[in-house]
């Protein structure tokens, strides 16, 4: 087998990155080149599958033919055809005269099909018509055309699921998938992420001829490299132009950095994880947290049982939920091995023990009233400065603003 140099391939079309996933989509791209072969590239939007067709086109023999890319997604479904396979004068309203299609004019090269998978059934047809015979049709013509073609196509669709549900032709697919490479998500090149980010400074600094580029606080950056990215690296790029134009200071934190990542401080998490030193790079560490604290509830309802002296509290078993902008309260979590601390514990019951357990259940597990009242302790604690209790509680200024309007504190 043919070696390829990765490292030279990435220098020369500057890409980023040093995942072993990325390096393998480079390299089977690299080995695809000097075929014939239909490639389709999947993958999420935002992470980079534009770049793999020009590889495969550069380094093929039809380097020297045309390289045409056409972004099936942003086509109407009424002109898609006439746009790959063109038209005849008359065919339709507004078709003053004839016009070549896609398949036509890139003939003896290469021609990059994005979003694939957003085609309709019936250009789907036509699609691997030509693929598999090298002959298409212009719109309101009956005479049929030669073109050598070379199809690199890409889709951020599941194509497994787009074909059971029939929204994809499972023949084509195949016919297209005669070598498939997929492109990772962000999140799963974290190692590459602080790489990207320093890139995307330098570039968006001299582009505006700021001096100094954006740097990253060591909290920052573990904070960068822990979040999902679902925009990849289209929204990675996004965020560090935003933040070069928007702030002064060049060196960010959490603070300033939490403001541009949507949805980072939106769940159970955030303030837990900073505290118990937890990592919670997916949803499975989500719901193995909330297990965990389940379970500690559900013991101390049990222990009260017993105290109660044959007057058990009524406390109904709490199921795992996930439920976004919850705060939890600091003290709810300590390095090591997570407890619940419950006010009104210390101590041996009185008499009355029974009617002052059950309402310091209540209160407790009442995950609401608990957020309320950390907001105004904040508050108070910090005379009303906003900022300051937002990075008390562990979320960003502008969540703190929409509680304190949404439980109409004071």
């Amino acid at each position: 087998m043919k070696s390829i140099d990765v490292q030279a391939v990435k220098q020369r079309y500057g890409i980023i990155g040093s995942s072993k996933a990325l390096d393998r989509a480079i390299e089977v791209a690299a080995l695809a080149a000097p075929t014939e072969l239909s490639v389709l590239i999947q993958g999420e939007s935002g992470t980079g599958k534009e770049v793999l067709p020009q590889i495969i086109h550069q380094l093929s023999p039809r380097k020297h033919g045309p390289y045409n890319a056409l972004n099936c997604g942003a086509i109407p479904e009424g002109t898609i055809d006439s746009e790959l396979f063109g038209h005849e004068k008359g065919s339709f309203t507004g078709a003053h005269e004839a016009r070549k299609g896609y398949f036509e004019v890139s003939n003896g090269g290469t021609l990059f099909l994005d979003e694939v998978g957003e085609l309709p059934l019936s250009t789907q047809v036509r699609l691997l018509r030509v693929l598999e015979t090298g002959e298409f049709i212009r719109v309101g013509s009956s005479k049929a055309q030669k073109t050598n073609v070379r199809v690199v196509a890409a889709t951020n669709v599941e194509m497994v699921k787009a074909m059971a549900n029939g929204t994809f032709r499972e023949d084509l697919y195949y016919r297209l998938a005669m070598m498939s490479i997929k492109l990772p998500p962000l999140r799963e090149r974290r190692e590459d992420i602080l790489l990207l980010f320093r890139k995307f400074a330098a570039d968006s600094a001299e582009r505006y001829r700021i001096k100094d580029p954006l740097r990253l606080s060591p909290e920052a950056q573990q904070l960068i490299t822990s979040y999902r990215w679902p925009g990849n690296i289209r929204q990675l790029r996004n965020v560090v132009e935003q933040m070069n134009v928007i702030e002064q200071d060049r060196e960010i934190d959490t603070t300033t950095l939490r403001e541009y990542l949507p949805d980072v401080d939106s769940s159970v998490l955030p303030a837990l994880v900073s505290r118990s030193n937890r990592s919670m790079d997916d949803q499975g560490a989500v719901l193995n947290l909330i297990t965990e604290l389940t379970k500690q509830v559900n013991a101390l309802r049990a222990e009260l049982d017993a105290r109660s002296h044959g007057h058990p509290v009524v406390v109904p078993p709490i199921a795992p939920t996930y439920r976004e902008d919850i705060i939890l309260p600091p003290h709810t979590v300590q390095q090591g091995a997570m407890t619940i601390q419950m006010p009104g514990r210390s101590g041996e019951p009185s008499a009355a023990s029974h009617d002052v357990t059950h309402e310091v259940v209540e209160e407790t597990l009442s995950l609401e009233e608990k957020e309320k009242e950390m907001i105004r302790k904040a508050l108070v604690k910090h005379r009303g400065r906003r900022k300051s209790a937002a990075q008390e509680l562990g979320i960003s200024e502008r969540t703190l603003y929409r509680k304190i309007n949404e439980y109409n504190i004071s």
